[in-house]
């Protein structure tokens, strides 16, 4: 009885992850068509406004990311989430040293991590079974 209950609320949740990446990519479909539009009115020969065609960018991708790191659930997917969000802090013009520190210093973690906690098989970043090299 107890493990019908685990797996209804495991289904329950993961039908619930699904709906959510649904939502999101409705959401990026919606960003991008305004986006379209606010971008068609900016001055191109300032470099600005490819800053901001660069920022809505990696802000689309970082939902799309959202919504596979919800169906997925994979350590790579997470580690991807996190390097376009480090990616699009980065661009920020009001940046300090010490933000640009930290953020050199978290890509330093997340490339750690993705050597140390995935391999490549077959051209495919796939979960590590051991914290080493074979």
């Amino acid at each position: 009885m107890h493990e019908e209950k685990a797996n209804l609320w495991h289904v329950l949740i993961m039908n619930a992850e699904k709906i959510l990446a649904a939502v999101v990519i409705i959401g990026v479909f919606v960003y991008a068509v305004a986006s379209i539009q606010s971008l068609a009115t900016l001055d191109w020969t300032q470099n600005e406004a490819f800053y901001q065609f660069i920022y809505r960018v990696l802000l689309l991708i970082i939902g799309l990311e959202l919504a596979r790191m919800l169906v997925t659930h994979s350590i790579s997917a997470v580690l991807e989430l996190l390097s376009f969000v480090i990616a699009r802090k980065m661009l920020k013009p009001d940046l300090t040293s010490f933000d640009i520190i930290l953020s050199v210093l978290a890509f330093v973690a997340l490339a750690a991590a993705r050597h140390f906690f995935m391999r490549e098989d077959n051209g495919r970043m796939t979960k590590s079974s051991t914290t080493s090299k074979s």
